[in-house]
């Protein structure tokens, strides 16, 4: 996922933002509507990339579903990609 981005500098952006996940991630990002309830999107590099992850569990687990660009209206937006993935 991460490694099929181009841009070095994001790459680096996400996986520092994915790693914060660790401590307070009910706290981070905010939580998704819709079809998405249950996951919540973080914003990495410059707004412009989401993680869309998924908290189980009373000890948490953190699990990163998907890190994509919104593109709204697009048949590439991440979460339009989620959507098709998950069956929603």
């Amino acid at each position: 996922m991460v490694s099929e981005i181009s841009d070095r500098k994001a790459q680096k952006s996400i996986k520092k933002a994915i790693g914060k996940l660790a401590t307070d991630a009910d706290k981070q990002g905010k939580p998704l509507v819709g079809p998405l309830r249950g996951y919540r999107s973080l914003r990495a590099y410059h707004q412009q990339y989401r993680i869309v992850y998924k908290i189980i569990g009373a000890t948490v687990t953190v699990l990163v579903v998907a890190v994509g660009i919104r593109k709204e209206g697009d048949k590439n937006d991440i979460y339009e990609r989620i959507s098709k993935m998950t069956g929603l």
